[in-house]
């Protein structure tokens, strides 16, 4: 790392001598062969990173390994104080030294080279791999400001992996409102009809072959990129599972959105909070769920006042970024009903999940009562399965209740009576 922070420190020498020591400027420096002994060389080389977005990474990487890197700098050009406004950065509520902005940025690269400054601005936004690919972003200002001023933020996932070697998953947040969700079960475990497995393969040859499908047979510019998916039905009948074992099994994270931190009562903040989960999202093959989705993605209001208004426009906003989005979108809901026929119409597959049948539910006892200890000769599984109308989750709880009651008396095995009493308790809590 220490050699990109010599090329960067030399980078400003170069831009900053012809200020202050005009005559006797500094030669353009030349960053030496970068060996892979550092994650950021590494990264450097597997992507190919060119000399302009070197010198984005090192700067944007720089007040998390030195804080005084820039601060430095300018003492030494103005040891009395003072500015230089074309150099950019901020000072933080926090930090001591100097935060780069993306006019930092820019200076860095063309100095006061009018054309080259012009170039940067374009190369930024149109060229960069780094901006492309959102590892680096320029913060948002206040209307009317320069749009470079904002600061120049590294995406703390590599901050950590560059520092570390390790990736970083983003946390549950008020400016990541998503969970990441896993699971350690297996395709066996998830007893659904064959109609309902057969779409859900569906969605595994999408994960499989879209980038072929794009890249290799130039469906491109024919087909929207992405994939969009409905999942309804009763709550328990497998619909979090399956989304889980989707992104187990194709290697993809799965980000359960928390429609609660999404959903507020000021206008244009349900957008603001979604936008930034999307844009974050774009580029990293996440698998997003969106749970109980009615909460957001319901039937539109007729317009009777400004709420409903941006309500109604907040939804239609949504709906194009989803339709947009380059990855799995799963909506999930307890009725097909209660989401908007806007949204329905655009999806690629919509996926019904059955309360089980007498069979599934008697694999579903089969599959998950405990195998270290005994079940009572009283407990008859195909009487269970043929009297009790209950999903898998209810199925989990009452075994989970039985074996705790189990331990608690002391017993040698699993008894009816046990398994009864979860039942009714399972029964009690949906007001059966």
């Amino acid at each position: 790392m220490q050699n990109i922070l010599n090329y960067l420190k030399n980078q400003f020498v170069f831009q900053l001598d012809p200020i202050f020591q005009a005559d006797n400027p500094s030669e353009k420096p030349v960053l030496n062969q970068l060996d892979s002994n550092s994650f950021i060389n590494e990264f450097i080389i597997e992507n190919s990173l060119g000399e302009i977005d070197i010198l984005l990474l090192g700067l944007s990487l720089v007040p998390h390994v030195r804080p005084d890197f820039l601060s430095s700098i300018m003492a030494e050009y103005l040891p009395n104080g003072g500015e230089l406004p074309e150099f950019g950065g901020v000072k933080a509520k926090n930090h001591r030294g100097i935060l780069p902005t993306g006019e930092t940025a820019q200076f860095l690269i063309a100095g006061n080279d009018l054309d080259g400054r012009v170039a940067f601005y374009n190369y930024l936004h149109n060229q960069s791999y780094l901006y492309q690919k959102r590892i680096i972003k320029i913060e948002s200002v206040p209307n009317g400001e320069p749009k470079l001023s904002g600061l120049l933020i590294l995406e703390d996932e590599y901050i950590e992996k560059f520092i570390t070697g390790k990736i970083l998953k983003p946390q549950l947040s008020s400016i990541f409102p998503a969970q990441l969700i896993e699971t350690q079960l297996e395709w066996e475990d998830l007893v659904l009809n064959a109609t309902t497995v057969n779409s859900i393969k569906e969605i595994e040859t999408w994960l499989k072959f879209n980038e072929i499908l794009l890249h290799e047979w130039d469906m491109k510019a024919k087909i929207k990129p992405g994939f969009r998916v409905m999942f309804y039905g009763a709550p328990g009948t497998g619909k979090t599972l399956t989304a889980s074992l989707l992104g187990k099994y194709t290697q993809r994270d799965v980000y359960r959105i928390d429609l609660s931190m999404v959903i507020s009562k000021y206008i244009g903040e349900t957008e603001k909070n979604l936008s930034s989960l999307f844009d974050k999202a774009a580029d990293k093959d996440w698998i997003l769920f969106f749970d109980e989705a009615d909460a957001v993605f319901g039937k539109r209001t007729n317009v009777r006042d400004a709420h409903d208004k941006y309500a109604n426009q907040e939804v239609s906003y949504l709906l194009q970024r989803i339709e947009n989005h380059p990855g799995l979108v799963i909506l999930a809901s307890n009725f097909k009903t209660n989401i908007d026929t806007a949204f329905t119409r655009r999806f690629q597959s919509i996926i019904e999940f059955e309360v089980p049948s007498y069979s599934e539910r008697l694999q579903l006892w089969k599959n998950n009562l405990p195998t270290g200890i005994k079940i009572a000769d009283d407990v008859n599984l195909n009487e269970l399965s043929k009297k009790y109308d209950i999903t898998g989750a209810n199925i989990i709880n009452i075994i989970q209740y039985a074996c705790l009651r189990t331990l608690e008396d002391d017993n040698k095995s699993i008894n009816l009576n046990h398994l009864l009493q979860g039942i009714k308790k399972e029964y009690a809590k949906e007001g059966k």
